[in-house]
């Protein structure tokens, strides 16, 4: 029985086992009784992990190792030859000493290097597989929410003024107002009770003016079967007051075949007409092509004048307004059109047609408003019921004096049929037949422009909510 391999001297020279083992821990290679050869490697401990094996380390060792493996054989060779006796067959072949590669082990106890319960051949085998399909790496890929690790993170729009400002240190608009103005400077700017009550009711009549408009342009056309009601100045007053508050562009076309006066009411007539826009539509690329056609007044209102000829004013027709509201509808938002007074002609037929908002003026007198209530029921009976229940009519005071009407009955009867009812008063200004100064109007009668547009764009929101 052959004794136990580890418990052998290493020095033992019978046994064939090397004197050095370089970068091993044992190798021996020895005869067993029965004509077995037995060859025993144990693995070299390695700081690194099986994923971080360097090639050309274990090369190095293996050919060290095959080294070792040569020489003890040859020596093992040697010392049989002396004795007389021939080596048995080992049962291992150059191709399975090849295939027995130096495989790094893990740090850690060295298992027992002892083959007893399996060929040698099975250790080269397995130590081949080991070597060209290493162990995969645990890699453990996952994905957390950004929460999961900060769950108390903020992101930048929590930032807010009213977070961050301190209310004490915040600067407060200058107070509008005689006496909050007053107060404001003589505490040296320490003392601000706000705007006044007028102040602040005209800021809001602002916001309600400059309300966004969603969707395309808007066509506003002002109507009445009489002339010398104030058409025109409604008209005026109206484009204005909306030019005035809103940042978007308006503008007001003329579209009186007898000859209006719309644009001498802006006071800024660049000779261009109407016809002029027609007969270069097709030439206008930019806003600047169109700035040269129409007239701009003091609140950047915009007019574009009818033909001053009245021979040829009849020839503006339907489709030369159609050709003009096209390109006016690509450069403004709002497009308030001043009309005559024959409602069945071919250019009212046209802007009612594209009528979004209707505003019906009415004067002060007995036939006066008898005829804007039958415009009411004309256009009720031809198809605009629903443009004149959103309407809007104006009761335009163009005579100074008390009115010999009674307004409030007036008034009660055009809101019965309309959705709201505006009264403008008499105004020497607008009176005197010249240009219209918005700023030189009286209080009272630019409060009065500013409640009409607030109600021609509250009716102008209301249809693009249904919408």
């Amino acid at each position: 029985m052959t004794p136990d391999r580890n418990n052998q001297t290493p020095d033992d020279p019978e046994n064939g086992v090397l004197s050095s083992t370089g970068s091993i821990d044992t190798t021996g290679i020895g005869i067993i009784d029965g004509a077995t050869a037995q060859v025993e490697v144990a693995l070299p401990t390695y700081a690194h992990d099986d994923d971080d094996i360097d090639d050309d380390v274990v090369d190095d060792d293996r050919a060290e190792v095959l080294e070792h493996i040569e020489a003890a054989a040859a020596a093992e060779s040697t010392d049989e030859a002396e004795q007389g006796e021939q080596p048995e067959d080992s049962g291992i072949d150059d191709a399975d000493i090849e295939d027995a590669v130096i495989v790094p082990a893990v740090t850690g106890p060295q298992p027992s290097t002892r083959r007893e319960a399996h060929h040698p051949d099975d250790d080269a085998r397995h130590a081949v597989e080991r070597l060209r399909h290493p162990r995969a790496a645990d890699v453990s890929l996952q994905s957390r929410r950004l929460d999961d690790f900060e769950g108390s993170r903020e992101t930048s729009d929590l930032l807010t003024a009213d977070r961050l400002l301190d209310p004490a240190h915040i600067v407060r608009p200058e107070p509008e107002g005689m006496w909050q103005h007053l107060l404001y400077t003589v505490s040296g700017h320490r003392l601000n009770l706000g705007d006044s009550k007028r102040a602040r009711a005209r800021k809001e009549m602002d916001r309600r003016i400059a309300a966004p408009l969603s969707g395309g342009a808007k066509f506003v056309p002002v109507l009445s079967r009489k002339g010398g009601v104030g058409k025109t100045t409604v008209t005026t007053l109206l484009g204005m007051a909306l030019a005035d508050a809103r940042d978007d562009r308006v503008i007001a076309v003329d579209a009186n075949p007898d000859r209006g006066t719309l644009a001498e009411r802006v006071g800024s007539t660049g000779g261009k007409t109407v016809r002029d826009l027609v007969r270069m539509r097709g030439e206008v690329v930019g806003f600047n092509d169109l700035s040269a056609v129409v007239a701009r007044d003091e609140t950047r209102l915009d007019v574009l004048a009818s033909d001053a000829d009245p021979r040829v004013s009849e020839a503006f027709n339907d489709r030369d307004y159609h050709d003009v509201a096209a390109v006016a509808a690509h450069y403004y938002s709002i497009v308030l059109t001043d009309t005559g007074t024959g409602i069945v002609h071919s250019v009212m037929e046209a802007t009612l047609e594209l009528a979004d908002q209707l505003v019906v003026v009415a004067g002060m007198s007995v036939d006066e408003a008898r005829l804007a209530s039958e415009t009411l029921t004309w256009l009720e009976t031809n198809g605009f019921a629903e443009q004149v229940r959103g309407a809007v009519v104006v009761l335009n005071t163009s005579r100074p004096g008390t009115p010999l009407v009674r307004a409030a009955e007036l008034e009660s009867h055009f809101r019965s049929r309309v959705r709201t009812v505006v009264r403008v008063p008499y105004d020497p200004h607008i009176a005197a037949g010249s240009a219209v100064s918005f700023r030189e109007l009286r209080p009272e009668t630019r409060l009065a422009a500013r409640r009409l547009a607030a109600a021609v764009v509250e009716g102008l929101r209301a249809l693009t909510a249904v919408a």
